[in-house]
């Protein structure tokens, strides 16, 4: 849907699922950032509140009703916490909540911008922010999590487990496409890299690979390159700096940017999201860190991933000058952060959001 304009006031209509644990305190100060851009920039983020996640199911046995999903789709975009509670089955709030909204507004791009912010520590011995910045495409709608499979004799010592991956031409071709439009870009490098196992996976790989080869001789400005996915683990250890854009499956790409934001200093920098780029297209944005329980009520848990993911909102909807001064306020907290680890960060969760929002005003 798109953004509206009031007075000159551009105004963004935004679903606000702030979730399970540690959620809506990390969203919280996202919005803060955001409100503060959007003051500086001229725009407003209309927050619209969703009271979804494992609170809810527990009380109501619901996850995502049908007219929530309905309301989700009239909206310029979502932002998400975490969810995750510990009474409730794991599977049931990833499958029936997040997954569903991915699937239902075939939001078939996951987007994992990978970067060292200056003055963060790396696990990685000797890194610099010029060896870490990279983007990773990772396809968000088929392959193994389309849940297609099932079991056969479960329970018996004779029982199989038979879990499909599930890749169709248009589906790939469309997450290529993708990746080399971001390879073009001019904060870009001009290259991208497939990462699969063709050498073993040789139905779904060999339907990667040609699609990669197609796609790419449309864009003879983009170089190209292919690495087996265990041999991304590698390089993104030793040689982070020989990736610009890497487009992957789901599953390789879900343990490949876990994989990516340890190297960029933990889960409390890594932002993410789910886009549906099309026109009318509605996307999400989520830091990719969990709910972390324990660290609820504590004003322990650092926000900025989920201020960038905010950030990352904004550039999708138009705003580019209002994420160069959120991400412009990232690196003015960090820069004052002896840690990225939760409780370790040298100020409150509110005082970093603060910190975040007096450097986007101040960018």
């Amino acid at each position: 849907m798109s953004s509206e304009s009031e007075g000159g006031l551009r105004r963004h209509r935004v679903g606000v699922i702030g979730g399970d644990g540690t959620g809506p305190e990390v969203v919280r100060e996202a919005l803060k950032v955001l409100d503060a851009a959007g003051e500086a920039e001229g725009f407003a983020i209309e927050a619209v509140p969703y009271d979804l996640g494992g609170e809810r199911y527990l009380k109501t046995g619901e996850t995502l009703p049908d007219s929530v999903l309905e309301e989700l789709r009239t909206l310029n975009a979502i932002l998400l916490g975490a969810v995750g509670h510990p009474d409730v089955k794991p599977g049931i709030l990833e499958r029936d909540l997040l997954l569903r909204i991915r699937f239902e507004l075939d939001q078939y791009v996951n987007l994992r911008p990978v970067r060292l912010y200056p003055g963060v520590h790396s696990p990685v011995a000797d890194l610099v922010p010029d060896d870490v910045d990279m983007v990773f495409v990772r396809e968000n709608s088929e392959g193994l999590y389309t849940g297609a499979g099932g079991f056969h004799r479960r329970g018996t010592p004779e029982e199989v487990a038979v879990q499909e991956s599930i890749n169709t031409r248009r589906g790939v071709e469309r997450c290529v496409e993708f990746a080399f439009g971001q390879a073009e870009r001019p904060d870009r490098r001009g290259h991208v890299t497939l990462a699969h196992k063709t050498n073993v996976l040789t139905y779904a790989g060999d339907l990667w690979q040609r699609t990669f080869a197609d796609v790419a001789s449309g864009h003879p400005n983009v170089g190209t390159g292919y690495v087996h996915v265990d041999a991304a683990c590698i390089y993104l250890l030793e040689e982070p700096g020989r990736f610009d854009v890497v487009v992957t499956d789901n599953m390789f790409g879900d343990i490949l940017t876990d994989l990516a934001a340890t190297v960029q200093g933990g889960m409390g920098v890594a932002a993410g999201a789910n886009l549906n780029p099309d026109p009318g297209g509605v996307s999400m944005f989520e830091p990719i860190g969990g709910t972390a329980p324990d660290h609820t009520g504590r004003g322990t848990i650092n926000p900025i991933a989920a201020i960038a993911a905010g950030g990352l909102m904004l550039e999708t909807l138009g705003e580019s000058a209002g994420a160069a001064r959120v991400d412009a306020g990232i690196r003015l907290a960090v820069s004052k952060m002896p840690s990225m680890r939760a409780a370790q960060m040298g100020a409150t969760t509110s005082e970093v959001g603060d910190m975040v929002a007096e450097g986007a005003v101040n960018a």
